[in-house]
């Protein structure tokens, strides 16, 4: 059964910095893709940034600029680097993992961005 566990959240200022780590139980390449959602209470959860299987990334437009994703193969990593934060970022954030025999979720790790 995969496993992803997310860590790296907290309570970052406006402007600032945050690094979320996804280690996953065994080898990321046997996923077509990856991903980081976020979820705001009483929203729906929400693509922020993908990377597949071959290296190809994509990022929201709200996050574009600000937001890269990428991975270390060898940790079975994903990372989610966030800069120039802001308080609409605030949000708890998932790891997400799919392929041909499913997809999963992390428990997920909360941003908080004070002004």
């Amino acid at each position: 059964q995969v496993q992803l566990v997310e860590s790296g959240g907290g309570l970052v200022q406006a402007g600032g910095s945050l690094r979320l780590s996804c280690v996953a139980s065994g080898s990321i390449l046997r996923f077509d893709h990856m991903a980081w959602y976020r979820q705001v209470p009483g929203q729906e959860r929400g693509l922020v940034a993908s990377i597949t299987s071959g290296g190809s990334t994509y990022s929201s437009d709200s996050v574009k600029g600000r937001f890269t994703i990428s991975r270390d193969i060898a940790k079975s990593t994903v990372y989610l680097q966030m800069n120039s934060l802001n308080v609409e970022d605030t949000a708890a954030y998932y790891c997400y993992a799919e392929n041909e025999y499913g997809a999963t979720y992390g428990r997920g790790t909360q941003v908080i961005v004070s002004s």
